[in-house]
């Protein structure tokens, strides 16, 4: 079958809005009909180059459908399911997976090479084969899956909402809750108040967190995360760090969690700074993999028993974590619809990236009907 996406061809070039041919679902895989997608900043960084993926590429990869069709030895999803796409599959039965940490599953070595397993290259137009972002690419009407990558979820959720949980929600909200190991009392810094630092808040002020301190130069991401359960915040760091000080009696923050749009050294000098004694540093930003973004004095974290750790997924387990994120969306206890600022048609989608880099975003949604 055919269907209409947005590929990118060429580094620091939009991308571009194209028809492209789909297989049909080999072994163990799932044809989806994607509703909603969400604009999260990783897919930027690959436009960026930041990231490097093997081009042409259908970026997207947080997003949620239907199932419409199953290939052969398909279990996990039936036809007719709705489904969130994990941007990190889980296989089960690698040693990752075996040991509870879904999050750097085996499978999930090949997602920016775009092909399914088995090197299923099972996206096709006119520039020949195209990979799709982590083995999704949401950004498309269709998509060809593995079953590993999709978690069934119960029909009465919007999809326009779970959409958020295949990536961003679980991401911010697991490295406070799960990461950080956020508890009651505990005063929190979240450095970056967009899509993934909101959730950072929202997982904290759950945990207990007695303050949650966002930091964010942009307004409407901290009026945003005030919103979402923040006690406080702040458009710069050392304001954040004399607060935190301040709170504490002289303590410190518990935990500092970095999260904004592209990880740099400063941020992160900032945050080892603003812990205490025994705190935790977690990384979740990125930026090239070739960058030194940590330079810290090691005697201090020797000395002050300082912990930095990098987080991915927030350390979330997709075939548990999506299904019990969902449930406290459906018991008031997590925000989800409140998180998206703007929706868009496909056809628009490097407008939302505009307004993503213009900071006019806390999260974009793709829905594929739109007119």
């Amino acid at each position: 079958m055919r269907t209409t996406a947005a590929v990118l061809h060429e580094v620091g070039k939009p991308l571009e809005i194209e028809e492209i041919e789909l297989d049909e679902p080999g072994e163990g895989e799932v044809l989806l009909r994607y509703t909603h997608a969400g604009l999260c900043r990783s897919d930027l960084h690959v436009m960026q180059g930041d990231i490097a993926g093997r081009l042409p590429m259908v970026l997207g990869h947080e997003g949620a459908g239907i199932v419409e069709g199953v290939g052969p030895g398909v279990s996990r999803v039936a036809v007719g399911d709705h489904v969130v796409c994990s941007f990190v599959p889980s296989c089960g039965s690698c040693h990752w997976c075996a040991t509870g940490q879904q999050a750097i599953c085996d499978w999930g070595a090949g997602t920016m090479r775009g092909p399914l397993p088995g090197e299923r290259w099972v996206l096709r137009g006119a520039a020949g084969s195209y990979g799709a972002m982590c083995m999704l690419g949401t950004f498309a009407g269709h998509g060809v899956v593995h079953q590993n990558s999709t978690v069934r979820i119960d029909p009465d959720i919007p999809l326009a909402h779970a959409a958020l949980v295949g990536c961003g929600v679980p991401t911010g909200w697991g490295s406070a809750v799960n990461a950080a190991d956020v508890r009651p009392g505990d005063t929190v810094l979240v450095y970056g108040a967009g899509g993934i630092g909101v959730n950072a808040v929202q997982g904290a002020r759950f945990a207990g967190a007695r303050h949650v301190i966002a930091v964010d130069p942009v307004t409407l991401k901290r009026e945003t995360a005030l919103r979402m359960g923040a006690t406080h915040a702040v458009a710069e760091a050392g304001e954040a760090q004399t607060l935190a000080t301040e709170l504490t009696r002289g303590v410190g923050a518990t935990a500092a969690i970095v999260t904004v749009s592209t990880m740099h050294a400063q941020v992160v000098t900032e945050a080892f700074a603003a812990i205490g004694k025994a705190g935790t540093v977690v990384l979740v930003s990125m930026a090239g993999f070739g960058d030194v973004t940590v330079s810290l004095p090691g005697t201090v974290a020797t000395l002050w028993k300082k912990t930095i750790k990098g987080s991915l997924f927030g350390d979330c387990n997709p075939t548990t974590d999506i299904p019990r994120l969902l449930d406290l969306y459906r018991d008031g206890a997590l925000h989800l619809e409140e998180l998206v600022t703007a929706t868009y048609s496909l056809e628009d989608v490097n407008r939302g990236y505009d307004d993503l880099v213009a900071g006019r975003l806390v999260r974009g949604v793709i829905a594929h009907d739109a007119p």
